[in-house]
């Protein structure tokens, strides 16, 4: 009789073998996956709606999916960047899958995008083990959190090609101990860079988007120590370490 992690690694292993096919077919295309993991209220829509709008600005082609297990609030609110936005609700499951994306991105990315990016479900645990055919993996994290939370959930810290620290303006209020955040970040995954962000004044805006466009032009990528495969992507053994477009619904 299977127990339940043998269960479990064998829905890890279905999933990583859609992830790198579906990885394989937006390289065809030409398109850098970026996927965004956060805790619910991080103000991980409000970043990223300015870094599509930058993006535009600049004349490169973005798009992105926005999951949810409910409501179309942040995919609605991503749209007035101007970018083609979708939404994806998940019928209560806490994160995005491979299948899931694989058939939005088949019957709806448009030819034209080179960066999409995907902002998960506001979830730490399930997220960090679920590969989604991701060029990076960004985890982003407010100061009103605390500066344990990398020590509190190493798998997705762990994970990360890029941490992104947002809300700073908050920092003083919330006593935030940014000095202790940076040895845990650095504790659970060595060397990974930290970006500031406020998306109240634009501050790391343009920095988020420099990264990522640094790591589609080829440049070189941190490497997580939960990512060990050559291609990049992610697999985590859960045991292991401590549509809208132009604003208009799709």
């Amino acid at each position: 009789m299977c127990d339940s992690a043998d269960v479990t690694h064998a829905v890890l292993a279905k999933n990583d073998g859609l992830a790198e096919s579906l990885r394989a077919d937006l390289a065809r295309r030409g398109v850098s996956e970026v996927n965004l993991l956060s805790s619910p209220g991080s103000g991980k829509t409000e970043l990223l709606g300015r870094v599509l709008a930058r993006a535009l600005e600049r004349r490169i082609p973005v798009a992105a999916l926005t999951a949810d297990l409910a409501t179309e609030n942040d995919a609605h609110r991503l749209a007035r960047s101007g970018a083609p936005v979708k939404q994806l609700l998940t019928d209560g499951l806490c994160h995005l899958e491979a299948r899931q994306l694989r058939g939005h991105v088949e019957s709806w990315l448009p030819q034209d995008t080179a960066l999409l990016f995907v902002e998960n479900v506001g979830n730490l645990v399930c997220p960090a083990s679920y590969d989604l055919g991701e060029s990076l993996r960004i985890v982003l994290m407010a100061v009103t959190e605390g500066e344990d939370k990398p020590l509190k959930y190493p798998t997705a810290f762990g994970s990360a090609h890029l941490v992104v620290l947002t809300k700073t303006d908050l920092a003083e209020p919330a006593g935030f101990d940014e000095d202790s955040f940076n040895a845990h970040v650095q504790r659970v995954n060595p060397g990974v860079e930290v970006v500031r962000t406020c998306a109240r004044t634009g501050d790391g805006v343009d920095a988020v988007l420099e990264r990522v466009l640094a790591a589609r032009d080829g440049g070189p990528v941190h490497r997580p120590p939960l990512a060990p495969h050559p291609h990049g992507h992610t697999h985590v053994d859960p045991r292991g370490a401590s549509g809208l477009t132009a604003g208009r619904v799709s």
